[in-house]
């Protein structure tokens, strides 16, 4: 990947400025169109959203995209839009007990709502905050009772040494973990943080931080390559999408795959939830007080940042290094067969319309965040990935990837869903899939887009857990 050094985040204002123009006619039309019967939008057929009914993961992202918006332009219409339907749609998500995805929905929506009622871009309501604030206690315990134990027969470094570990368990079931699911942990650490615990039979009380904590290093332990094994695939920073735990005594059986080409090699999307998700918790937790931080998880706050700070940092690393085009943008795997009939593909921009291997831009827009997150942790020491960052954003927010098309209802376009079971459109004339949009892509621009701004301007550095 070629760095741009010297780009500032005011630099791309312009860029911005454009992408919120496009978003405000964009979601409008989208929301007065869409049938919501159908559930919710989830990817685009020659530029109109299709839905694709499987958990509907995506509702929090289709309306949270207004009130990102809103954020920025003070479209009033955007906000009253979203909280009409997340007032009507999704309440269902916040106690839904078959999912891991209760950070993408529900943070997204009542998350944004309470964060921007904290920082005066909406009036405050004191019972209206109270709502968010139930939505969001109920979603972190039902979101942490998901849970599966794992033995601990040698405790391990990549695990901070923990005598005890779990995971929140995927849809695919109690054997399944997710790499994605780094991301939902923000739905543990708002709850927790608000005081909630998860209680179970006899009152036996939860604490939301520790499972947190022990998913996020049972993800480290088991879904992540760190360069010390001799296998040629263990490459530091890679990341597989899914481990396999049998169930009878908790032991971990393999590494899987559900949407990356094989277990050995990066799935990209799964790899920029790595990043976004690491760096997202190393801000959470530096804010906790070691003492609090030990009564909740029973660990050495050091150890366990210490083990964080690797996993963001080789994740980053390998994103930079090892998986992206000179433009930072990722094909959808970087074991994908295909990859060579294209060459030193590392060494030019990405290509989407090649005949071989899509790209997926929402791979980009989640790791762009997550390397300048990283950044603003380390301070003067992130430099290098602060500037990756925006030079990925740069790339993102102009053509071909930023749909300028207003018949289009996407934002960001060339995004891929799930490859291998070839859910994503192949428009006439390609051999692979391109020129479409998908709601977490979507969503995953703005965001991005409302941070740069926010950089740029000298505003409140967002978090989702806004005090």
């Amino acid at each position: 990947m070629n760095i741009d050094k010297t780009l500032k985040p005011s630099d791309l204002s312009k860029l911005l400025s454009r992408l919120f123009g496009l978003a405000i006619n964009k979601l409008q039309r989208l929301n007065r169109a869409w049938d919501n019967s159908r559930g919710a939008p989830v990817f685009t057929v020659d530029g109109q959203y299709t839905a694709r009914a499987w958990t509907q993961w995506t509702h929090g992202f289709q309306f949270g995209c207004p009130l990102l918006v809103y954020e920025i332009t003070g479209d009033k219409k955007l906000l009253d839009l979203a909280r009409k339907k997340i007032l009507v749609h999704m309440p269902q998500h916040v106690t839904h007990m078959g999912v891991h995805d209760h950070g993408f929905n529900n943070i997204s929506t009542f998350g944004n709502l309470r964060r921007l009622m904290f920082e005066g871009k909406i009036p405050h309501n004191d019972w209206e905050l109270r709502y968010y604030e139930l939505a969001l206690k109920a979603s972190g315990a039902v979101q942490a009772a998901r849970w599966a134990g794992v033995r601990v027969d040698h405790p391990s470094p990549h695990s901070a040494g923990s005598t005890q570990l779990g995971y929140i368990y995927s849809f695919n079931g109690q054997q399944s973990l997710f790499i994605d699911t780094m991301r939902t942990l923000r739905s543990l650490c708002v709850a927790w943080q608000l005081g909630q615990k998860l209680l179970h039979e006899n009152d036996r009380q939860a604490d939301l931080l520790k499972r947190a904590v022990l998913h996020a290093l049972v993800t480290n332990q088991y879904l992540m390559y760190h360069g010390d094994s001799s296998q040629t695939y263990d490459v530091a920073g890679r990341t597989a999408h899914e481990a396999i735990f049998n169930r009878t005594d908790g032991v971990f059986r393999n590494r899987s795959t559900q949407q990356g080409y094989s277990p050995f090699s990066t799935w990209t999307r799964g790899l920029a939830w790595a990043m976004l998700g690491f760096a997202e918790q190393l801000e959470f937790l530096s804010q906790i007080p070691v003492t609090e931080f030990q009564k909740s998880t029973g660990l050495s706050k050091s150890k366990v940042i210490s083990m964080f700070e690797q996993a963001a940092r080789q994740t980053c690393d390998h994103y930079i290094n090892d998986c992206s085009a000179s433009d930072g943008i990722t094909y959808w795997d970087d074991g994908a067969p295909g990859l060579a009939r294209l060459g030193n593909w590392r060494d030019r921009p990405a290509d989407p319309f090649n005949n071989y291997e899509p790209v997926d831009s929402s791979a980009g827009a989640i790791a762009s965040q997550g390397l300048l997150r990283l950044g603003n942790y380390l301070g003067t020491k992130g430099k290098n990935y602060t500037q990756a960052g925006l030079t990925i954003a740069k790339t993102l927010l102009d053509e071909p990837y930023l749909s300028t098309d207003r018949q289009h209802q996407g934002l960001l376009l060339h995004t891929i869903y799930h490859r291998p079971n070839g859910w994503d459109h192949i428009p006439r004339g390609s051999k692979i899939p391109n020129s479409e949009s998908c709601m977490w892509g979507d969503y995953h621009l703005l965001e991005l887009a409302v941070m740069i701004w926010r950089l740029s301007k000298r505003e409140q550095y967002p978090t989702f857990f806004s005090l």
